[in-house]
């Protein structure tokens, strides 16, 4: 599976190499900054759990998308839990797997385009240059992930923005059943933004539809 993946994401245009065990994975991690990683849930001698909390400790945010052998709402979860930033079910296609990728880099690829700005939004600010977030001055510390739906909800400030449409932006593929990725992210986000900011949230949920990046008082009554 690793070598097809090395063959067609090449193909596709990405440079792209084999780490035979985790803790390889890691060190290229370190010391080689790639753009984004593919991990395996298990591995023979550090599970992606393990890989990704020390990668996030170390201050690597690349995007991590892991694959899971069961199309279970469980690993799903699980997979967002552990900091993955996209999972990947198996059987898969290597067009859908070259197509995560693409999403998961998108952002690093528009550093110099002529859309970059900052966004402030009250005590919120989003630099799209730096592809991070400040929360009255203080970085949020966002992943790749986090930042790119951050960003797509304050692009359409003041329009609801559905759970489909995130995900096809993001994820690149449809909500289907019980899927709860983007509800999952929009929780780290309102720890990160919404609890940390002083005076206002952020990320409002419009039941039923989806969500919208509006600022609402905290203490409506001051």
């Amino acid at each position: 599976m690793a070598a097809a993946i090395v063959t067609n994401a090449s193909a596709a245009g990405f440079s792209a190499s084999v780490a035979g065990t985790g803790r390889r994975g890691l060190a290229q991690l370190r010391h080689e900054s790639p753009d984004a990683c593919v991990v395996g849930l298990t591995l023979p001698d550090l599970d992606a759990r393990r890989l990704i909390e020390l990668a996030r400790a170390d201050g690597i945010d690349t995007p991590m998308i892991v694959v899971c052998a069961q199309a279970t709402e469980d690993e799903r979860r699980q997979a967002a839990r552990i900091g993955a930033d996209d999972y990947i079910l198996k059987p898969f296609s290597m067009n859908e797997l070259v197509a995560r990728l693409r999403a998961a880099t998108r952002p690093l690829a528009r550093l110099d385009d002529v859309e970059a700005e900052v966004i402030e939004i009250e005590e919120l600010r989003i630099d799209a240059r730096e592809v991070q977030a400040y929360v009255a001055g203080k970085s949020a510390d966002l992943t790749p992930t986090e930042y790119r739906l951050l960003e797509t909800l304050a692009r359409g400030r003041g329009r609801v923005i559905s759970r489909d449409e995130v995900l096809q932006k993001i994820w690149g593929r449809h909500l289907s059943y019980r899927d709860r990725t983007v509800d999952v992210y929009v929780r780290r986000l309102r720890k990160k933004v919404d609890d940390a900011a002083p005076m206002h949230t952020f990320i409002q949920t419009r039941f039923g539809v989806g969500y919208q990046l509006e600022p609402q008082p905290k203490n409506k009554s001051a």
